[in-house]
C-alpha cells in the first residue's frame, strides 16, 4: 500500500512536469512555429495558451512587430567616380513565421549582410547629385529590391531610408563653389531680364510719346510737380528736344 502511493505520487509528479513544460503563452505580437520530431508543422500557432506535448515538440517564438536594423556606414564610389560613406535604416517585419524559420538560420544577421550589400550595388548606380538630390528615388529602389530577395525569408521590407552621405572634404568644397556660381549666374540672368524688360517699357513709351507731342509736355510737368514735392532748393527744369528743334528749324528759315 505505501509503495503504491509513493509511485502514484511520482506519477502525479512526472505528469504535472511534462504538462508545465508543455505549457507555452505565446504574446500578441509573436507566433509559435513547432517541430514535431523535426518536422515543420504547417500552422503556426497564435497568441494565446498553447500546449505543446514534450518532447516530442519544439516550439520557436517567432516576433512579428517591425524591427529597426541599422545598416553600418558603406564605402561606395558613385557612378561619377566620387568616393562617398553612406548609412542607413531598414525598417522590416515577419509576415510568415514558419518561412523566417524554416528557410534561413538567422533571418535578422541575413537581412542586415544583405542590405549591406544591396546598398553598395544600388546606391553605386547613380551619381552624386542624384544621391544628395533625389533621395527619395534612390530609399524606393532600395526597398523594392530588398523586399523582393527577403520574400523568400517570409519577412517584408516596409522602408529604407538612407541617413546620411559623407563625402570628402575636398568635394565640399568644390560644391560648394559650384552652388555659389550657380546663384550668382542666376542672378545676372535675373537682372539681365529685368533690363530687358524694362527697356521694352521703355521702348513702348517712346512709341507712346512720338505718337503724342503734347504728352512729353504733361510729362515735363508731373517731373516739377514732383521735384516741387520735396523742396529743394534747386528745380531743374528740362527743355524739350522738339522745341529746339523747331527753333532750329524756325532760324534756318529766316536766314534762308
Amino acid at each position: 500500500m505505501e509503495i503504491g502511493f509513493v509511485g502514484i505520487l511520482i506519477i502525479v509528479g512526472i505528469f504535472l512536469i511534462w504538462f508545465w513544460n508543455s505549457l507555452y503563452i505565446i504574446k500578441e505580437w509573436e507566433r509559435g512555429v513547432v517541430l514535431r520530431l523535426g518536422r515543420l508543422i504547417p500552422i503556426a500557432k497564435g497568441a494565446g495558451l498553447n500546449l505543446v506535448f514534450w518532447p516530442i515538440e519544439t516550439l520557436y517564438r517567432i516576433p512579428l512587430r517591425i524591427e529597426t536594423l541599422d545598416v553600418p556606414p558603406q564605402d561606395i564610389i558613385t557612378r561619377d567616380n566620387v568616393s562617398v560613406k553612406v548609412n542607413a535604416v531598414c525598417y522590416f517585419r515577419v509576415v510568415d513565421a514558419n518561412m523566417a524559420l524554416s528557410q534561413v538560420q538567422n533571418y535578422q544577421y541575413a537581412t542586415s549582410q544583405l542590405a549591406q550589400t544591396t546598398i553598395r550595388s544600388v546606391v553605386g548606380q547613380f551619381e552624386l547629385d542624384e544621391i544628395l538630390s533625389q533621395r527619395d528615388k534612390v530609399n524606393a529602389k532600395l526597398q523594392t529590391i530588398l523586399d523582393q530577395d527577403t520574400e523568400a525569408w517570409g519577412i517584408k521590407v516596409s522602408k529604407v531610408e538612407v541617413k546620411q552621405v559623407d563625402i570628402p572634404e575636398q568635394m565640399q568644397r568644390a560644391i560648394a563653389r559650384q552652388a555659389e556660381a550657380e546663384r550668382e549666374r542666376r542672378a545676372k540672368i535675373i537682372h539681365a531680364e529685368g533690363e530687358f524688360e524694362a527697356s521694352q517699357k521703355l521702348a513702348d513709351a517712346a512709341k507712346v510719346l512720338e505718337t503724342q507731342p503734347t504728352a512729353i509736355q504733361l510729362r515735363y510737368l508731373q517731373t516739377l510737380t514732383e521735384i516741387g514735392v520735396e523742396k529743394n532748393t534747386t528745380i531743374v527744369f528740362p527743355l524739350p528736344i522738339d522745341i529746339i528743334n523747331q527753333w532750329t528749324k524756325a532760324l534756318g528759315a529766316s536766314q534762308k
